[in-house]
């Protein structure tokens, strides 16, 4: 089907390297060259795929469902490729809520790496293992695709841990960095400026006493002048339950529900800085 490339394939004991660098000594780079797996499993004309993406948003969705569907279509010549429309995260599989993803017939796929957010839709909870699995088998599709974090994971029956790196992260850190430096301009222009600036994760931490946070941005201030406080979302949840009801429940999928720490803690550092 592709003689032009039919000797240069992927070993089956090829490994990705956990962390790779690299040092350019070159002017020039060559471009990277990509080959097909010399054994595989299904015939292209066999295979019917799906693409499903869960949970909360991230960047880069929209380039792992494109390179999913040229990879199959351009590199393997698979012909049958659908899209499950999410509804209520797995739920789209009981609905038959399914798009084509066929870029050889469609402009589906063409340009949606450039789009943030899932074409597919995306929410947490509301999937029944048993029925996706037996709606899986009445449709006929023996390649499944899931996109999403350790949530959406649980929802898979096996997991691999191939490789110690996540698409979306690079970006992550670049936006990250913008927020950041943002703050970071705000608070050095008025005297003892505190920028604060939450991101994604968890992490607890001590508010007031000896090696805690406001004793750490008095001294900070002293020295600086000026502060960032870079603050998981998740971070503070105990401190502040006391006074919101929400502490301890959960979404859908059986997340904690994170209340808001960067106002909080910027509420509590205007009180302390009155006192």
């Amino acid at each position: 089907m592709f003689p032009f490339s039919r000797k240069y394939f992927v070993n089956e004991d090829d490994t990705v390297p956990q962390k790779v660098s690299i040092f350019c000594i070159h002017h020039s780079l060559e471009s990277a060259d990509f080959y097909l797996n010399l054994k595989v499993y299904f015939e292209p004309e066999d295979v019917f795929a799906c693409i499903v993406t869960c949970g909360g948003l991230c960047p880069g969705l929209n380039t792992v469902i494109r390179e999913i569907v040229c990879g199959l279509s351009y590199m393997y010549g698979v012909k049958r490729i659908v899209g499950i429309k999410v509804i209520i995260d797995y739920l789209g599989f009981t609905c038959h809520s399914t798009v084509s993803l066929e870029p050889l017939y469609s402009s589906h796929v063409n340009d949606i790496h450039k789009r943030g957010g899932t074409i597919l839709g995306t929410s947490r909870g509301g999937h029944d293992a048993i029925k996706i699995v037996d709606n899986i088998q009445d449709r006929g599709i023996n390649q499944v695709y899931i996109i999403g974090g350790d949530g959406t994971q649980k929802g898979a029956s096996v997991i691999f841990e191939v490789i110690d790196k996540s698409f979306g992260f690079d970006t992550a850190v670049e936006e990250a960095q913008r927020a950041i430096n943002a703050a970071h301009v705000e608070s050095e222009s008025v005297e003892n400026g505190i920028g604060v600036v939450k991101l994604m994760g968890q992490s607890p931490f001590y508010l007031e006493g000896r090696g805690g946070l406001f004793e750490y941005i008095e001294k900070r201030l002293k020295e600086n002048g000026h502060m960032v406080i870079v603050v998981a979302e998740g971070a503070g949840q105990e401190l502040i339950a006391d006074s919101i009801r929400s502490m301890g429940h959960e979404d859908a999928s059986g997340n904690k529900l994170l209340l808001d720490v960067g106002l909080w803690l910027s509420q509590k550092i205007k009180v302390r800085s009155t006192t």
